[in-house]
Parts: structure tokens; C-alpha cells; sequence
């Protein structure tokens, strides 16, 4: 598979640092905002962004290693789940709608018939198939749901996406499909995901590590990583995160499945990986390593691990205030001010974006 996503823009970077350090303010005072600032004039090319239309993308599948008693909850769910989701009654949902975010929820691969028009019908099988058993999926299909993702991505008018998912049990598939590509240890990557019974956490990961050990995935081939221990809507949110990225806009990171989705983007095209914007630290025991594998840091700490990208809404506003700073903020000149003072702190100041 071939993408092509192209660098920041460099000088428009640097136009956004050159501001940032006329505004009336110490130097580097208004931490991550001035970061975000900067990454998004790289991303669009301009100094002053506003991200008036913002989307929340919702990829939804089922997986075949529920049948090991993986997850506290029915596959079911899933269903219920993706159609709750259009009519705003889950926690992301409802944060979207609150804060004026469009949302769309695509089935690729919903273990049932989906009898809603709102949800996009991109179906590629009624699950995957038990992963312990052999590969969860063909090559073929992985590819597909890759460019399910990538093609949606690039189709939704938006000026920000973020990427979430709706799935039982793809805190499973997520923890394989990482433990795999950091060649960890599978107790070091595996959470509770919604909650599960000490047993249940056994079989969690004894399946984990059956379905490795019966598949032999390469680790650097993650399309063969895909579908041999992924999940369709993991393979979609890989895809979704590139075509953001190639369509020259942010996109934000929601918790720990979407984290290992955005690592499977960048380890595809590493270029990605400037476009991709973390919203909260899950608290999934492998997202720190996913996110540290990819260099990145999350910008909220609230002790969430519900997914269906709920930090997204979140996130949103947070890149809202970094481009109100630079848009709005005064500079030293307009405010009046004669910045001579701060010459010695520019100097030896640590904290300079």
C-alpha cells in the first residue's frame, strides 16, 4: 500500500514561533497552546487557524476472540452500542453533540444487520473470525478496511477529525496487535479494558497469547500484524489517521485502541505521525507504551478508559484555545508594552517553544 503525506511546513512553523514570541506574555508561558499553535500552522501552512468544523469519526466491528470470554460484556452490545451512538446516547456521542461536533459511525464489520441510514454502511464481514484459532481476517481484507479508513477520512468535510471506535473486544485485539509490534510482553501491554472478572482477565490474556503464538505475525509487515490479531475497526482507524494526514489536517488521538491504531498509521507512514494530535492518557496499561513509541504525550489527565473516542470532544477545545491565543492575543507593541525586560529570560530561558 502507498500513501502519501507530505512534512510540515516549515516556514509557516516558523512564522507561528515568531509570533508566539511577540505576544504579550513571558516566553513559552502558555505551554502546549503555543505548541498546538505551531503544529497546526505546519499542518495548514498558515500562522492563524481556526478549526470551525470538527469531526468525529466512529469505526464499528466485532471480533471473533469474544468467543474466549474476553469481555465482561455480550457481543451484542456492539450493535446496540453503534446504534445509540447516532442518536446520541453514548458518552462520546453525547460529548460531541455538546460541543457542536458532527459525528459519523461507520459498520465495517458489525456482527449483525445495522437497520439505521445514519450509520455508513461500509461492512466487511459480520465479525472477524476467533484469532486464536488462526488469522482474524485475510491480508485482503486488513488492506480493505485500511482503505475504508483512509477513503472516509479523506472524504469528511472537516478542518479536525478525531478517530474513535465501538467494538467488544478490541481492547483485546488492540493489546495483541501492540504487544506484537513492540515485541512486549503480552502482561505488559493488557488491561481490563471495560472491566472484567480476575478470570476473565486470565483468559484475556492466555488468548492474547494463543492467538501470537498460532499466528506468527510479522512484526514489521503491520498489515500482515492486521490482519492475523487486529480487528476491522482497527484497521479502519489506521487508515483514517493516514488520510487525514494526507489531507493536510490535524487529527486527534482518543484513548488506548485509537493510540495503537495511530501507531499502526505510523509505523505504515511514519510521516503521520506530525498530523497526530493525543487527547487524554487512557487508562489502558499500554497506552503509555504506545504513546511513547510514537513520541507523544496526551494533553488531559481524567482517568478515562471508556473509548468510542470520547477524549476527541475534549480535544477539540483544547486546539480551540491554542488558536484563539495566536489569533486574538495582543502583541507587546499593540499592548503598549516595551518587552526590553524579558531579553535575559529569552536567553536562558528552557521553556521556549
Amino acid at each position: 500500500m502507498e500513501f502519501t503525506v507530505k512534512a510540515l511546513d516549515a516556514a509557516a512553523m516558523e512564522l507561528a514561533r515568531q509570533h508566539q514570541a511577540q505576544l504579550a506574555k513571558p516566553p513559552g508561558s502558555l505551554g502546549r497552546l503555543e505548541e498546538l499553535s505551531i503544529q497546526l500552522a505546519g499542518i495548514t501552512g498558515k500562522v492563524r487557524n481556526r478549526l470551525e468544523k470538527k469531526h468525529l469519526l466512529v469505526f464499528a466491528a466485532d471480533n471473533g476472540v469474544v468467543e474466549e470470554g474476553v469481555s465482561s460484556a455480550p457481543q451484542s452490545v456492539t450493535l446496540m452500542q453503534t446504534v445509540n451512538l447516532i442518536h446520541h446516547k453514548t458518552g462520546a456521542s453525547v460529548l460531541a453533540k455538546h460541543f457542536g461536533c458532527a459525528l459519523t459511525v461507520c459498520d465495517v464489520g458489525v456482527n449483525a444487520c445495522v437497520r439505521e441510514e445514519a450509520v455508513v454502511n461500509r461492512k466487511i464481514a459480520m465479525g472477524t473470525r476467533n484469532m486464536t484459532k488462526g488469522p482474524a481476517m485475510t491480508r485482503a481484507q486488513a488492506e480493505q478496511a485500511i482503505s475504508i479508513g483512509r477513503e472516509l477520512a479523506r472524504e469528511t468535510q472537516a478542518d479536525v477529525l478525531g478517530i474513535g471506535e465501538m467494538g467488544i473486544g478490541n481492547t483485546t485485539t488492540s493489546s495483541a496487535v501492540l504487544a506484537v509490534l513492540l515485541d512486549a510482553e503480552v502482561e505488559a501491554v493488557t488491561g481490563r479494558g471495560g472491566g472484567i472478572t480476575d478470570e476473565g482477565f486470565r483468559k484475556k490474556k492466555a488468548a492474547i497469547a494463543k492467538a501470537i503464538a498460532v499466528n506468527r505475525p510479522d512484526k514489521d509487515d503491520v498489515v500482515d500484524v492486521l490482519s492475523k490479531v487486529g480487528g476491522f475497526d482497527l484497521a479502519a482507524m489506521c487508515g483514517a489517521f493516514i488520510g487525514a494526514a494526507e489531507s493536510h489536517r490535524p487529527v486527534v488521538i482518543d484513548g488506548f485502541i485509537s493510540a495503537v491504531a495511530a501507531l499502526c498509521a505510523c509505523r505504515l507512514c511514519p510521516q503521520t505521525r506530525e498530523y497526530l494530535i493525543p487527547s487524554h492518557a487512557s487508562f489502558e496499561i499500554g497506552y503509555k507504551l504506545a504513546m511513547e513509541e510514537m513520541g507523544l504525550e496526551p494533553m488531559l489527565l481524567l482517568g478515562m478508559r471508556l473509548g468510542e473516542g470520547s477524549g476527541c470532544p475534549l480535544a477539540f477545545q483544547i486546539l480551540d484555545a491554542a488558536c484563539a491565543v495566536i489569533c486574538n492575543m495582543a502583541t507587546f507593541e499593540q499592548a503598549n508594552i516595551n518587552d526590553d525586560y524579558l531579553e535575559d529570560i529569552r536567553k536562558g530561558d528552557q521553556f521556549t517553544v
